[in-house]
């Protein structure tokens, strides 16, 4: 192998995200590239090059290929919606050719594991997503898998989600369907060593650990993990529309993944052979050794990165936290300085002042207190100034970026964890000033807690974006 550094393009997603830190402990230069560096920019990789560059704006392609050795492929774009599909065509054909161009020695593709004949739209474009890049002149490498258990997989989330919101399921037919999951340790380990192997261009591998069992079987053995039986009840009523509106109410997966994936979940997605497994060998983890090992990365705040923008890692682990957060948001513009807005924020909670609607603030505080929690019992440590650990009544100043971000864990006695983040961005003569709130719900409790309260959050945050923007403007 050359000494050019590896490519990780899709460095933002969570088989990105996951790879590059894998890579990194390994000793190899590292080069990730998304397509917003600001993402990547908040992680923080000390020793990794990042960069920006979009498949479909080819000539950013270059600069991030220039030297490359191996170039994983991990982008796709389930979140887009309808037109994913033809998305992922377009960056899939601009990709191959600037790797061409640069002389790049091998592309790593992670695709999906397909049925013979697949109706999903999500496994037919990861499926052509393969062929496409195999159409240019760069030897290329594709792995297949299917569900991956790891904290963050959406799959898997989708999985941990129905266990711990729902003691019954009413659930669609597909909780039948088989399927051969893999730990994400074990794929991480055969993206890594993969390239290491001439013999592994141009093949096609199918990728999987060592059991293959129905949803409703992973399900449950999630639940007896987590001390949880769940009931399941599987009706066919429930078409994959209804299905991805079913998964919407009842998890925190963002809902255009979650929809494309429901229509690969209606077929067994079984692995067809293990040659990857013969040649590159390792201890591959079963179902119920994954699963504890995603919940244990958890436990210890191991998880290097979070599909979803905005989600964190909880202070408190507790297993039935949603990974992905249930969200909702306030928007208003100001020509006011964004230094100025800056100064406004700052001063959240003093004097129990929230911007808006202090009746509801001092009221939910007060049932705070009645139930033990910090409400009313701390004070701020500065009238005008914050630092990352400050308290704000019951808010715990987390980051801090001056002038354009300020996020705040909740620590209120709540069935979740929450989030407040209050956001501000140039847009030359206006600015915007945004409230944004994030809830990962604990159990049946916080989903029900999430429903109840989401007209006043709604209301709450579009009046405090107003009025923060109002008083900017003084």
């Amino acid at each position: 192998m050359d000494d050019g550094p590896d490519l990780v393009f899709g460095a933002s997603g969570y088989i990105g995200g996951n790879l590059v830190e894998f890579l990194h402990a390994e000793g190899r230069a590292v080069r990730a590239s998304a397509r917003n560096i600001e993402v990547l920019e908040a992680r923080e990789w000390e020793g990794v090059e990042i960069c920006q560059a979009d498949a479909l704006k080819p000539d950013t392609l270059g600069p991030a290929l220039e030297g490359v050795d191996t170039a994983y492929y991990l982008v796709h774009s389930m979140a887009a919606g309808r037109e994913f599909p033809a998305i992922d065509s377009t960056a899939a054909r601009n990709f191959a050719a600037a790797a061409a161009e640069q002389g790049v020695r091998r592309i790593i593709y992670l695709g999906g594991l397909t049925p013979d004949n697949p109706q999903s739209d999500h496994l037919k474009s990861r499926r052509e997503t393969g062929d496409i890049l195999r159409e240019g002149t760069v030897p290329v490498t594709e792995l297949r898998a299917g569900m991956i258990i790891g904290p963050g997989s959406a799959a898997w989330e989708v999985v941990r989600d129905l266990v711990n919101h729902l003691p019954l399921m009413v659930t669609p037919r597909w909780v039948e369907s088989r399927s051969t999951p893999i730990a994400l340790r074990n794929l991480l380990r055969y993206l890594a060593d993969v390239p290491q192997y001439e013999e592994c261009a141009g093949e096609i591998y199918d990728v999987a650990g060592p059991d293959e069992l129905t949803y409703a079987e992973i399900m449950r053995t999630y639940g007896a993990l987590v001390g949880k039986r769940p009931v399941i009840l599987p009706v066919p009523v429930l078409t994959p529309r209804l299905s991805s509106y079913w998964l919407r109410l009842v998890t925190a997966v963002p809902t255009n993944i979650a929809r494309a994936l429901i229509d690969g979940l209606s077929q067994n997605v079984i692995a067809r052979d293990n040659r990857l497994a013969t040649l590159i060998p390792q201890d591959l983890m079963t179902v119920e050794q994954a699963a504890a090992d995603a919940l244990n990365a958890d436990r210890q705040h191991a998880v290097p990165v979070r599909w979803v923008e905005g989600s964190i890692a909880f202070k408190s682990f507790r297993p039935e936290y949603s990974f992905y957060a249930k969200q909702a948001s306030g928007t208003a513009e100001t020509s006011a300085r964004a230094e100025d807005i800056w100064k406004v924020v700052c001063r959240i909670g003093v004097g129990g002042d929230f911007f808006y609607g202090r009746p509801l603030w001092w009221l939910r505080r007060a049932i705070d207190w009645v139930l033990g929690g910090p409400s009313f019992r701390r004070k701020r440590r500065h009238p005008t100034e914050l630092r990352v650990g400050d308290v704000v009544d019951a808010w715990r100043v987390i980051a801090i970026e001056t002038n354009k971000q300020l996020t705040m864990m909740m620590e209120k006695k709540a069935p979740g964890a929450g989030v407040l983040e209050y956001r501000i961005r140039d847009g030359g003569e206006v600015r915007s000033v945004s409230v944004h709130g994030y809830w990962h719900p604990a159990g049946a409790w916080g989903l029900l807690y999430w429903y109840l309260t989401l007209p006043i959050h709604s209301l709450l945050f579009k009046g405090m974006s107003r009025e923060i923007a109002r008083r900017a403007g003084l």
